[in-house]
């Protein structure tokens, strides 16, 4: 099993260095405060080692930029590697919660494992900031006054790209993503918006890399364009192998940020050019907390742009900052803290947006292509927004004021 660790969050490049804060001894008010935990679950092994080792870059910088302290008050960022499996993320946030007593908590990558470890949180009050996961099951019904989906609802995602597939007018598409919650969701959230008709629905085993069965049934079905779900891995191989077969001079690829963002394109390369994509964040959004968190991330990653998953990770912990400082450092009052955090009045690298009354955000999602940038790059450009202060669609279901 893996072990909790002090030091946090070494990154692929530069030389970040995390470590947990003792009280300064040059501040003799800070050294009576006990230093504020922070659990942080990683997923940089399995199938969502990708996009986990984005997100700990996405933490390491932000927790660089404010010199490892959560509101001016020493922190303790802890973390371990969960490697997607929702077995040992429980037994591993058990531990979080029991022997490290952790006031705050993010990380998990998949949804399946942000459902697992969510009640024993909930049950302690300690809030869960999802820099990725959105879970349907969280954002109605089952809503929780200490979950944050910080990052979106996963449905919202999808919406967004059925939206553009409408107004693109494509009349008969395949829709594909991996047989897990967020894949259901993501097809669930597609459908909504889309008003073509879905000639078939693939649903793929989690971690697939052969998708030999699937292209010769989009070979057979021939839709007009296909919508896929498949991030991380499972989106480089889809792709290149949709492309090897040819498939790609008949049939349009439309997808998410989840599977054409820069973990991607970077692996696939040049067969990633002119596909369409929807995502609540580019690298290329004009404020001034997006302009500063990508220079800074470039310089600190040897040029590269930061992805998604790193960008929603750094969102994460100057939340935290932020909530934190609002409260005076004073965490072990949950309800005040959970207050502060509602607000959001953190610089977000998205700009503005709020949460609603079921802590998933209202914000915008934006239509992006892939070309090749002043740079000679291949990276994403933003187009259009396609959904505008757009919420979810459970946010009704949910009894939180």
């Amino acid at each position: 099993m893996a072990q909790l660790s002090r030091i946090s969050l070494r990154p692929r490049l530069g030389a970040v260095a995390l470590f947990a804060l003792a009280a300064c001894a040059s501040l003799p008010v800070l050294a009576q405060q006990a230093p504020i935990k922070v659990g942080i679950a990683l997923d940089i092994s399995g199938p969502f080692a990708g996009l986990g080792a984005e997100a700990r870059d996405g933490f390491a910088l932000a927790i660089k930029q404010l010199d490892g302290k959560l509101g001016g008050q020493p922190a303790q960022f802890l973390q371990t590697d969960m490697g997607g499996n929702p077995e040992q993320a429980k037994q591993l946030v058990d531990r979080f919660v029991q022997r490290e007593k952790i006031d705050l908590f993010t990380g998990p990558i998949p949804s399946n494992v942000a459902l697992a470890v969510a009640p024993t949180l909930f049950a302690a009050k300690v809030p869960y900031l999802s820099n990725n996961a959105g879970p349907s099951q969280l954002a109605g019904a089952q809503c929780n006054a200490y979950f944050f989906g910080t990052a979106y609802q996963n449905d919202q995602y999808h919406e967004a790209a059925g939206q553009f597939a409408a107004d693109r007018g494509f009349k008969r598409m395949v829709l594909i993503a991996p047989n897990y919650p967020a894949g259901k969701d993501g097809l669930n959230g597609f459908k909504r918006k889309y008003k073509g008709a879905v000639a078939d629905e693939m649903y793929t085993k989690l971690g697939q890399i052969d998708y030999a069965t699937e292209l010769a049934q989009l070979r057979a079905t021939k839709p007009e364009a296909v919508y896929f779900f498949l991030p991380g891995a499972m989106g480089i191989n889809f792709i290149k192998q949709f492309v090897g077969a040819g498939l790609s001079k008949d049939i349009t690829l439309v997808t998410s940020g989840f599977s054409a963002d820069e973990d991607v394109i970077g692996a696939v390369g040049d067969p990633m050019l002119g596909m369409f994509n929807t995502s609540h964040w580019a690298h290329d959004l004009d404020n001034p907390a997006n302009k500063a968190f990508v220079a800074a991330f470039r310089k600190e990653y040897g040029g590269r742009y930061p992805s998604i998953y790193a960008a929603q990770a750094f969102d994460v912990i100057i939340a935290m900052d932020s909530a934190v400082k609002a409260v005076g450092g004073k965490v072990a009052d949950r309800e005040a803290l959970i207050k502060a955090l509602a607000k959001a009045q953190f610089p977000s690298v998205r700009g503005s947006f709020r949460y609603a009354n079921n802590h998933y955000p209202v914000q915008n999602f934006y239509l992006r292509t892939i070309g090749k940038n002043a740079e000679g790059r291949i990276t994403n450009k933003t187009i259009k927004t396609v959904l505008e202060n757009y919420g979810d669609s459970f946010a009704d279901q949910c009894k939180l004021k």
